[in-house]
């Protein structure tokens, strides 16, 4: 835009317009519409400054802001905080408008509330609704229709690049475009981080109607970086024996030198999950948390949780729980969902210390931070309850143990339940055990989480060990077969539960040899609590390091 000197134009950082350094992308698109307005002499353009979002582009971490979301003087805020859910939401509402909010864990609804900010509308008749997102706003959401046909032209859909939907259906229309790609080409909507896909495709859906065809997924590109999709990355892994990331990369001509923060993870998975005790796996290339072993809180604290096989536990483990919590002053110490206690509000700088405490009682990770086995569930089972058919306490124990330190392409869950009341709900799990009076039914591909999955009868087996044998090879093969961050539904869903009854309950020789491939991968590995107290090397990543003033010598 025009500066002082009526000869010389300037957008981006290294304008301040009123005061304000806009250090976002978007703030410079709106600029440059302005300046090329004026360099053009139309002359009828004006800035006024931008209200500002963003979305954090850090692997495993989902962070939104818009507008004021400080709150001050005159603001009410509206907050939502689910500590073990990890998630994090707070409106700022002043005067019946929403100024500001920030979202953490949960950012689907940030391009709504970031357009709220901007248009500054009246929310009074909808502020009940309003932290339960756009969905909830009404009695029947979009009447049948999607979010993009209710959209107005003008508002934003992707952030990184400031496009709004009318900029995309002008583009659509007047180009005459049909895919996805052609639409980034053009507009650059859903180029950068990605967030803003499914939005594209919904006004790419809506506005070329029964002209346009989804992309097959399977042949999508895992992202920019590579033209390659999961499928063809798996399988060029395990035909080419790939066993790090920069021969993958090399052999399949990756676009980029070090990939992004899509690939790496997966990729990563994909070498240690094929080649186990070939590929080592590179700790830079995991989600934050995997790397810290602990979750990140909003705070900057950790969230500490030891497993309890089964759901079970013992008074000198309980004690050890409280010495912890007392001698870290852990504020905060709750049961989870998973039959577990969870230490919230850990320095970072202190969890070796922490381990090394529970590790002395014979606690080991948990892994509520992994891409893993995360809990097998239990009821009391026929161990004490008049109800019980099986040993679900018992039976959970065993599976857990055998399946600790199991890295999968997702997190995975499971419940073991000692009759058809199923109190230790393995109808949602990702595979399920209910015990009968001939033994045990197993289900699998069932999800709690945002969308309700009610898992698959897989078949009915008669033993213990028959639950841990196709319990395990269903487990290998979703490991071998699913892309990474698809969860056990949504594989079921993609390969069909024919193909997975056919490897895992048809063919009694394959099933073994999942087996015993699950159990060879998990063979050596030891619990990364006490790997990190017990190696300098790795301690070092929890250490603060402390930033002394230089001494002024006269």
């Amino acid at each position: 835009m025009q500066t002082y000197d009526p000869r010389i134009y300037a957008v981006g950082e290294c304008v301040a317009h009123r005061g304000i350094a806009y250090g976002l992308v978007a703030p410079l698109f709106e600029q440059a519409k302005v300046c090329a307005n004026h360099l053009a002499n139309f002359g009828i353009a004006r800035y006024t400054g931008s209200v500002l979002s963003t979305k954090l582009k850090v692997t495993g971490i989902d962070l939104f802001s818009a507008g004021n979301f400080m709150g001050g003087e005159g603001t009410d805020e509206i907050v939502l905080n689910d500590p073990s859910g990890g998630v994090y939401k707070k409106l700022v509402v002043k005067n019946d408008t929403l100024v500001g909010a920030v979202l953490y864990g949960d950012t689907a609804d940030g391009a709504w509330y970031f357009q709220l900010v901007k248009d500054g509308q009246n929310i009074h008749e909808i502020r009940d609704h309003l932290m339960f997102g756009q969905n909830h706003v009404g009695d029947v959401g979009h009447a049948g229709k999607t979010l993009a046909a209710t959209m107005a032209d003008d508002a934003q859909v992707c952030g990184c690049n400031g496009v709004c939907k009318g900029d995309i259906v002008k583009a659509i229309k007047s180009q005459g475009l049909f895919t996805l790609d052609d639409v980034r080409k053009h507009t650059k909507a859903s180029s950068s981080c990605g967030s803003c896909t499914g939005l594209v495709e919904q006004i790419l859906a809506s506005t070329v109607g029964g002209a346009y065809t989804p992309a097959d997924t399977r042949d999508k590109p895992m992202c920019g970086c590579t033209d390659h999709a999961h499928g063809v990355v798996r399988q060029t892994i395990r035909e080419r024996h790939l066993i790090t990331i920069p021969d993958a990369m090399s052999y399949m001509e990756w676009k980029t030198p070090n990939g992004c923060p899509s690939c790496r993870p997966a990729l990563n998975y994909y070498l240690i999950s094929t080649w186990p005790g070939e590929a080592k796996d590179d700790p830079q290339s995991r989600f934050i948390n995997e790397r810290a072993h602990a979750n990140i809180q909003k705070d900057g604290t950790y969230s500490v949780i030891p497993r309890m096989w089964g759901g079970l536990t013992t008074p000198a483990e309980l004690r050890t729980i409280v010495d912890v919590a007392e001698k870290y002053e852990v504020p905060t110490v709750k049961m989870t969902g998973g039959a577990r206690i969870d230490l919230l509000g850990i320095k970072k700088e202190d969890l070796p210390k922490v381990w090394a405490d529970l590790g002395a009682a014979g606690m080991v990770s948990g892994h509520a931070y992994g891409k893993s086995i995360r809990t097998v569930k239990t009821c009391v089972g026929a161990e004490h309850c008049r109800f019980g058919t099986q040993r679900s306490m018992a039976m959970g124990v065993k599976l857990e143990r055998m399946l600790f330190g199991m890295w999968s392409p997702h997190k995975v869950k499971l419940a073991v339940s000692g009759c058809p009341r199923n109190c230790a709900e393995a109808g949602i799990k990702d595979i399920g055990v209910i015990g009968v009076d001939a033994g045990y039914e197993l289900y699998v591909a069932g999800n709690g989480g945002i969308k309700t999955e009610v898992a698959q009868f897989l078949c009915k087996v008669k033993s213990d060990e028959e639950v841990m044998e196709y319990s395990g090879a269903f487990l290998q093969l979703y490991r071998e077969e699913g892309f990474y961050l698809e969860r056990t539904c949504h594989y079921v869903a993609r390969v069909g539960l024919d193909h997975v009854k056919a490897a895992v309950v048809d063919d009694p020789l394959r099933r073994k040899d999942l087996l015993e491939r699950l159990l060879f991968a998990l063979q050596d590995y030891a619990d990364p609590w006490q790997a990190a107290v017990a190696q300098p090397a790795l301690r070092r990543e929890y250490q603060v390091i402390e930033i002394k003033e230089a001494e002024v010598v006269s």
